[in-house]
């Protein structure tokens, strides 16, 4: 694993992080003077950010928000978020072991998400995950954002790898589009906050737990090395 950088996407992917926003999301609900929503409801838009995340919930109960209200209703959301930012979001099964694995065969880590770089490293400081990666950007940190190739390239320079030498790891459609945009191999993960099935993206690999990631690394490695 030498010279070969992994990225991998946070929500839905390395950290089960739909609990917490779904309290987050239910705090401004009950401010709103709403009742609460079930965490599928707002899954498919954790990717999405916030704001989408809020909108779905006023959504789900008939409710619209003029820009100031949803203002306030962010605002609302980031604050107790960032309080309560991993009470209930735990890594996924496996991950650490395959983490601590590639990084003893000598792969360079990074991060490539669409939250807020501010909350990515709170959430991965408070599961002490952060000391796995070479380099951590958010939605906030180049300018641009997946699926844009740019933030997953831009990444990787950060990391301190390089493209032909990357493999993408994600849930969602937006990953593997960026991936696939960016030329860049990606393993999709079917545990993750995906509607439809990641199947249906055409992502090069499909891994069920973290146990399966070595040997799709390895093929992915191989295969790319041959070309």
């Amino acid at each position: 694993m030498q010279g070969w950088t992994l990225v991998f996407d946070l929500d839905g992917t390395l950290v089960d992080t739909a609990p917490d926003l779904a309290a987050a999301t239910n705090h401004v609900l009950a401010r709103a003077g709403l009742a609460p929503i079930n965490e599928s409801e707002i899954l498919p838009f954790v990717g999405h950010g916030a704001m989408k995340m809020i909108e779905q919930a006023l959504a789900a109960h008939g409710r619209r928000a003029d820009p100031l209200e949803l203002k306030e209703h962010f605002d609302s959301f980031i604050a107790h978020y960032r309080a309560n930012i991993a009470v209930n979001s735990r890594p996924y099964p496996g991950i650490i072991a395959a983490l601590t694995s590639f990084q003893r065969q000598g792969a360079s880590l990074a991060v490539c998400t669409n939250k807020m770089e501010v909350h990515a490293r709170a959430l991965l400081d408070a599961l002490d995950m952060t000391k796995h990666f070479a380099a951590l950007t958010g939605g906030d940190s180049l300018g641009v954002s997946k699926p844009n190739p740019k933030h997953l390239t831009g990444t990787i320079d950060l990391a301190k790898g390089s493209a032909a030498r990357s493999i993408m790891i994600g849930d969602s459609e937006t990953d593997i589009r960026t991936a696939q945009a960016a030329h860049i191999p990606v393993v999709a993960v079917n545990f993750g906050y995906s509607v439809e099935p990641v199947s249906s993206f055409a992502p090069d690999v499909i891994i069920s737990h973290y146990d399966e990631l070595p040997g799709a690394i390895s093929s992915l490695t191989a295969a790319r090395s041959a070309q």
